[in-house]
């Protein structure tokens, strides 16, 4: 137990140190990119196939088309603040999934989205994708996914290396992944990303919205419908996601920030161009 101990620890100071794009936040990271993507490119094209893609080809091209833009926001971004490396092996795929009961949406690393009918009817139209879009994809480019899985293999594997985990334990190894990037979870209920994580996407997302030529404050306006939507919630110390009451508040008050970067905005056309710090 001693000697497990001090692995991980050895780990985390040797591998465990990483930095998330845009917002200087130091997060675990036992896992690279060139590990996580492979995995993650399978595990998107086994959700596909045991999934139903819509024929609604109006909803798919809205999924795609808002997709497309805000991942040509996010790339022009990350290129004129000389981060593109973290994007280092991103292949972009946006889907939309046939299943009317399920409210979701999710970005797998490399830029593996998908979207699940059931969440579109609170979306309403592009701007309202533009704000999930904009949000799960923030979870992606800030490797949120990856510092989650990097905590449970540490807790729940003794911090083992990617591929010793994927050979050892191929099982328990996709539960962890799956949880990790919240596939199959309800959006906006009980998702795995912790309070900190979903503020940081919350303002992230704001910002490739707005530099995707879609006005910020419909962001606000669709977590207000998601409260309707979603009934009764419990108590905000009691989930890790933050209430709809606070995010909305959240999203207000950095407002004037993402409304730099809006081209309809009165900013300068084309966004802003200097680097920007989130968290404090």
């Amino acid at each position: 137990m001693k000697r497990s101990i001090i692995s991980i620890f050895t780990l985390i100071i040797l591998f465990g140190c990483a930095t998330v794009p845009l917002t200087g936040r130091k997060q675990i990271s036992l896992i690279s990119n060139s590990e996580i993507l492979p995995l993650s490119f399978t595990s998107y094209k086994d959700v596909l196939r045991q999934s139903k893609l819509s024929t609604n080809m109006e909803q798919v091209n809205q999924v795609k088309s808002v997709g497309a833009k805000i991942q040509k926001a996010v790339e022009n971004f990350m290129a004129q603040n000389k981060l593109s490396d973290h994007l280092e092996g991103y292949v972009w795929e946006f889907n939309l999934i046939e299943d009317d009961k399920t409210v979701n949406a999710w970005c797998m690393p490399g830029g593996k989205v998908a979207f699940y009918s059931g969440i579109l009817p609170i979306c309403q139209d592009e701007n309202g994708i533009a704000v999930v879009m904009g949000h799960e994809i923030a979870h992606a480019v800030a490797n949120h996914g990856r510092e989650r899985l990097s905590q449970e293999m540490m807790q729940q594997l003794g911090g083992v290396a990617l591929s010793v985990a994927v050979k050892d334990e191929p099982e328990q190894m996709q539960a962890l992944y799956y949880t990790a990037y919240g596939i199959g979870s309800t959006y906006g209920a009980m998702l795995p990303y912790s309070r900190l994580h979903e503020s940081e996407a919350d303002k992230l997302g704001l910002i490739f919205m707005a530099m995707a030529d879609y006005d910020p404050h419909e962001a606000p306006v669709f977590w207000e419908r998601m409260a309707k939507a979603g009934g009764q919630q419990p108590p905000e110390f009691l989930s890790t996601h933050p209430s709809n009451e606070h995010r909305i508040r959240d999203l207000n008050n950095y407002m004037s920030t993402a409304m730099k970067y809006y081209k309809g905005g009165n900013s300068k056309k084309g966004g802003g161009k200097a680097s920007i710090i989130l968290v404090k």
